[in-house]
C-alpha cells in the first residue's frame, strides 16, 4: 500500500504539479522569494530512459537523475515542500484560485496560483524491439543524442515529414544514415523531399519494419519482413508526443496546433487562458529540452511571484485608505 503523503499546510501561495526540470526551477524561483510552494512530482520525468543529458551549459553530459536529485537539494533549501504523488483533479474556487486535490488519502491543498509541468509522454512506432533499446541506441533527438553516435551507421524510421526531418538532421552526422519507410508507399514522398534526401546522401529503403537485433546488448541491424537484415548501429524514432495534460483540459485551458499536434496556448510567461494557471517545460510544447523548460519555469516563477506582490499590495492599498484604515 503506497505510504500516504506527509503536506505541511492546506494553503499554498504556489501547488507546482510536476518535478521535472520545468516545474522544479519554478519553484526555485519561488522560493527564493519567500513564497510557499508545493511540488506534487508522480516521478516520471520524459528523460528518465536516456544515460546522459545534453546542451545544458555546465551540466552536459550529467544522468538526469542525478541533475534532478541536485535541484530537488537545491529547491528545499529555500523551504519549498516536494512530495511524491499525482493531483487528481483542480477546481477553481470561484475567487480566482484553487483547491487541489491529491490522490485518494493524500488530502486536499488551496493555491492561489497553479502550475502545470506534467511533461509528455513520447509513443514509439509498433515495432518489436524499439522499446527495450529506447534511451540507448534507439534514439529521436540530434541535438540530445547525436553527437554520441556521429559517424555510426543510422536508421530513420518514416513518419511522415517528421521522419524526413530526422534523416536529413542525422545526415550532418553521419555519411551512412538509411530511411526505412516501414510499409509507406514510395508516392507519398513530394518530389522535394527526394531531392533532399539524395542531396543528403540518405538512401532510402522500401518494406515493413519487422523489428531490430541485437548483439552483445547493442543494437546491430534492422530487420525486413521477408527477412532481410541491414546493418545499423542506431535507429531513429520520430515519436508521437502526447502531452499530459488531462488536468489543464478539465480546466478548460485552450490549446493550439503544432506540428507534433495540439497542446496548451501559453504566452510568453507559460500563462494559459486560464487565469491563474501556467503550464510550463514539455506540457506546453514539444520542443523543450532540458535548458529550454528551466528558463520556461524561471519565466513563471518571476512572473507569479511579482503577480501575487501586486495583488497582495494593491488589496492592502484598498484597506489603508478606507476609512477605518485611516
Amino acid at each position: 500500500m503506497q505510504t500516504p503523503v506527509q503536506i505541511k499546510r492546506n494553503a499554498y501561495d504556489v501547488v507546482v504539479v510536476g518535478g521535472g526540470t520545468a516545474g522544479l526551477t519554478a519553484a526555485l524561483i519561488l522560493g527564493r522569494s519567500l513564497r510557499s510552494v508545493l511540488v506534487v512530482d508522480a516521478g516520471e520525468p520524459r528523460n528518465a530512459p536516456a544515460a546522459h543529458m545534453h546542451g545544458f551549459p555546465s551540466r552536459d553530459g550529467m544522468p538526469p537523475a542525478e541533475f534532478l536529485s541536485q535541484v530537488r537539494r537545491e529547491v528545499t533549501s529555500y523551504g519549498v515542500e516536494l512530495v511524491r504523488g499525482r493531483v487528481t483533479a483542480v477546481e477553481p474556487d470561484g475567487a480566482g484560485e484553487f483547491e487541489v486535490t491529491l490522490a485518494e488519502g493524500d488530502g486536499r491543498v488551496h493555491a492561489r496560483r497553479l502550475i502545470v509541468a506534467t511533461g509528455l509522454v513520447d509513443e514509439l512506432p509498433d515495432v518489436p524491439g524499439l522499446a527495450e533499446r529506447w534511451g540507448n541506441d534507439v534514439i529521436h533527438c540530434p541535438f540530445c543524442h547525436g553527437y554520441e553516435v556521429r559517424d555510426q551507421p543510422i536508421g530513420v524510421l518514416y513518419r511522415k515529414a517528421a521522419g524526413i526531418h530526422q534523416a536529413l538532421l542525422f545526415s550532418a552526422l553521419s555519411s551512412d544514415v538509411m530511411l526505412f519507410l516501414n510499409g509507406a508507399d514510395e508516392v507519398e514522398l513530394p518530389d522535394e523531399h527526394w531531392q533532399l534526401l539524395a542531396a543528403a546522401g540518405v538512401s532510402v529503403v522500401s518494406g515493413e519494419v519487422d523489428g531490430v537485433e541485437v548483439t552483445d546488448d547493442r543494437l546491430s541491424a534492422v530487420r525486413l519482413e521477408g527477412g532481410r537484415v541491414l546493418p545499423r548501429s542506431v535507429v531513429v524514432v520520430p515519436t508521437v508526443m502526447v502531452p499530459r495534460d488531462s488536468l489543464l483540459g478539465a480546466l478548460g485551458a485552450r490549446t493550439k496546433e503544432t506540428p507534433a499536434g495540439p497542446f496548451v496556448e501559453v504566452d510568453p510567461t507559460g500563462m494559459t487562458s486560464v487565469p491563474g494557471v501556467w503550464a510550463v517545460g514539455n506540457a506546453a510544447g514539444p520542443a523543450e529540452q532540458v535548458v529550454n523548460a528551466a528558463s520556461a519555469g524561471y519565466r513563471a516563477g518571476v512572473t507569479i511571484h511579482a503577480q501575487l506582490l501586486h495583488a497582495d499590495l494593491e488589496r492592502e492599498a484598498v484597506d489603508l485608505s478606507s476609512p477605518a484604515g485611516v
